[in-house]
């Protein structure tokens, strides 16, 4: 999976392309996520405008990359679409990650 990172003011992004993060690319999701994470020494937001669609393994996936940025790092997700954001509101995973609405409202909640 070609995720991409960039800066954002100063926010580092990391941009998903892909349309659906379910078993097919759950794994390829993780490993990209672990080479960007290891370089990155600050919070990553996750823009997820492109997606759609989130299974209980990109779930899984996604708190795999939020897990292995350590405690002193934060994930925070951008740009859910309706879909994706009903599937972290019913897992309560919307108390574990911080949702922003886009790249701009993320910029003034965090900076």
């Amino acid at each position: 999976m070609n995720l991409t990172v960039r800066r954002v003011g100063p926010l580092k992004v990391v941009d998903v392309p892909e349309k659906r993060i379910d078993a097919a690319a759950a794994i390829a999701f993780k490993d990209a996520m672990r080479d960007i994470s290891d370089v990155s020494c600050s919070d990553l937001f996750l823009n997820l405008e492109n997606v759609g669609f989130v299974d209980s393994s990109g779930l899984g996936a996604i708190v795999a990359a939020m897990k292995n940025l350590g405690p002193e790092r934060r994930l925070h997700l951008v740009a859910l679409s309706p879909a994706v954001e009903k599937v972290f509101r019913l897992t309560r995973m919307d108390s574990v990650f911080t949702l922003h609405d886009s790249i701009d409202a993320a910029l003034a909640d965090h900076g």
